[in-house]
């Protein structure tokens, strides 16, 4: 349900796996999503009502929380039937999805982010304690194409994981563009600025990725004594600066994103 940026990445995942068959729901495909209409077992729908008489075993609900809220109550007949309800909209509630689709819904839901369209990303899942092992394992297996994937005890702290790993790849493109356009102050022009900003950020979290070695400890093999990296990073690093702000902007998305869930439940 939704073939977006983290719908689309599942439907890609799922198509080199070869799983099937595979309905979507998505009115307005954008072109490379319409590309996988041509491959069988791939049925694109108008709608959730064109689903009807199928055998759904599972359905994937990869559609903003604003737009949940107002079609959730279409996908009942669906949930009524058994099948494994996932859902990756963030900040909308179980309690929300079980008003909607009844108590005995089997609903997980999930929270990846966007490097799972490289299938770089992590994925957050929360199931309650009556999901069986086997649509947990289901549900892990179909996020698993993203990237790596964690269970967390407690469904509140997937607004932790919100806040930290779904909205954190915009915390990293953000540094991409402060650490460009400090580049253009010194003179390089946009093109060469931008370049070297993207390089640095990828080829320090491929490091991050391929060394299992603390990112203090990486930091410091970067920070020679009395050279310039540590003169930077005492800017940085004064007072604590951006750890604080870091710390700031989590709680501040962590915040919404609980807020959202208190939206939902109303």
């Amino acid at each position: 349900m939704g073939a977006g940026r983290m719908g689309g990445a599942l439907l890609k995942g799922w198509v080199a796996l070869g799983l099937g068959p595979i309905a979507v729901v998505e009115p307005a495909p954008n072109a490379e999503i319409r590309h996988f209409a041509r491959r069988p077992g791939i049925r694109f729908l108008n709608g959730v009502e064109d689903a009807a008489g199928l055998h759904v075993t599972s359905c994937v609900i990869a559609l903003k929380p604003q737009i949940l809220r107002i079609e959730v109550g279409r996908f009942r007949p669906i949930a009524a039937s058994g099948a494994l309800m996932l859902s990756i909209a963030a900040g909308t509630s179980l309690a929300a999805l079980h008003r909607a689709w009844g108590r005995r819904a089997s609903i997980v839901r999930a929270m990846p982010n966007t490097p799972g369209a490289a299938g770089r990303g992590i994925t957050a899942l929360y199931a309650p304690p009556r999901i069986p092992a086997a649509l947990r394992a289901r549900a892990e297996a179909l996020v698993a194409r993203l990237g790596e994937t964690i269970w967390v005890r407690r469904e509140g702290l997937i607004d932790a994981v919100t806040a930290v790993s779904g909205s954190g790849p915009a915390y990293v493109f953000l540094m991409a563009e402060c650490l460009a356009r400090a580049a253009r102050a010194q003179g390089f022009p946009a093109a060469i600025a931008d370049r070297l900003a993207r390089a640095t950020i990828s080829g320090a979290g491929a490091l991050l990725d391929a060394d299992p070695r603390a990112p203090e400890a990486l930091r410091r093999d970067v920070a020679s004594p009395g050279g310039t990296t540590e003169a930077a990073l005492a800017v940085l690093m004064k007072d604590d600066a951006l750890g604080k702000l870091m710390a700031d902007a989590v709680v501040a998305a962590r915040a919404r994103a609980v807020e959202l869930r208190r939206e939902s439940e109303h």
